[in-house]
């Protein structure tokens, strides 16, 4: 294959090596993984989405100096947005939607360096273990095409294991990353809950489940790319407020609940009753008299509430 024939015997981070010690450049990687889509692509269904144009015009306003800058990536068409870009979730229900603004994650791969080119096929909503949408096609395993590379990120299994990139985002809920990975011979992690963004638009996925990662070629890679896009959203970054909650020893409250003390209704005093566990001695050293006397406290102070508003 003409280019860059030694592609695929680098992994992300051996690509991205090359890139920092100037033996290739950014743009000689993204013509060698275009090559590889073009070529392949058509045997396999990997690639739903193709971003050439932008990605090129991100290299030549500079990538971000990172782990993996000048490294070709792919997205998922699910769990991420990447602005003015069509995010199907694979489903005709969307298929013109197009996101207006980047998913934190997204940004976190831009801030790596990663020159995101296109986006990988996904079942309908991502909620089953093959991948076979009605709107793009199945996607078919390299390895055998008279097999299924899995799903829910098949796409993305398919592109890693065809050698079109190193590397390629997915996500996992019962099993869509660990799934393609096995039937496509490669490395895929399940993050811990909440390690990876999902913001701005939600704050966690199937009730905590689904957690953003990616499928590699390689251990070190999985672990390179978790280090640069783990971690916490910022309330400050998305300009969204975070949830009220209160914590001590005494009590919690969140807005909306009542636990030992209520929340004052607005334009209304609120005179706070002491806590149980400020009462005497007597009462505390009894774990039954306590909880007795806590429970009727809490009973008190939403009678109080419901009169305020009643009135």
């Amino acid at each position: 294959m003409a280019g860059f024939a030694e592609f695929e015997r680098y992994d992300a981070i051996g690509l991205a090596t090359l890139v920092r010690d100037k033996q290739i450049s950014a743009s000689e990687l993204l013509d060698a993984a275009i090559e590889r889509v073009e070529s392949r692509n058509a045997a396999v269904n990997a690639v739903v989405s193709r971003l050439y144009d932008e990605a090129r015009r991100a290299i030549e306003a500079g990538l971000p100096d990172g782990p993996f800058t000048g490294v070709p990536f792919l997205l998922k068409d699910i769990g991420a947005t990447l602005a003015g870009t069509a995010t199907t979730l694979g489903s005709r229900m969307f298929a013109t939607f197009v996101a207006d603004h980047d998913s934190e994650l997204v940004a976190r791969y831009r801030r790596s360096g990663l020159a995101i080119f296109g986006k990988t096929n996904t079942p309908e909503f991502g909620i089953v273990s093959t991948t076979e949408p009605q709107l793009f096609g199945p996607t078919k395993n390299p390895w055998n095409l008279a097999h299924s590379p899995g799903g829910s990120s098949g796409g993305a299994a398919a592109a890693v294991a065809s050698g079109m990139v190193p590397a390629a985002h997915g996500n996992d809920g019962g099993g869509s990353i660990r799934i393609p990975a096995s039937c496509c011979g490669l490395f895929g992690l399940k993050p811990t809950r909440a390690r990876t963004p999902m913001g701005p638009d939600v704050g966690e996925g199937w009730g905590g489940m689904a957690v953003s990662h990616a499928i590699t070629r390689t251990v070190r890679d999985s672990a390179a790319l978790l280090d640069a896009t783990a971690g916490p959203m910022s309330a400050i970054r998305t300009g969204r407020r975070r949830p009220r909650v209160r914590s001590s020893r005494k009590s919690a409250w969140i807005p909306g609940a009542c636990a030992s003390r209520c929340a004052p209704s607005p334009g209304t005093a609120h005179r706070s009753t002491p806590s149980a566990r400020t009462r005497s001695p007597r009462r505390r050293s009894s774990p039954r008299a306590w909880a007795t006397s806590s429970t009727k406290h809490a009973r008190r102070s939403t009678c109080a509430r419901s009169r305020r508003r009643s009135g």
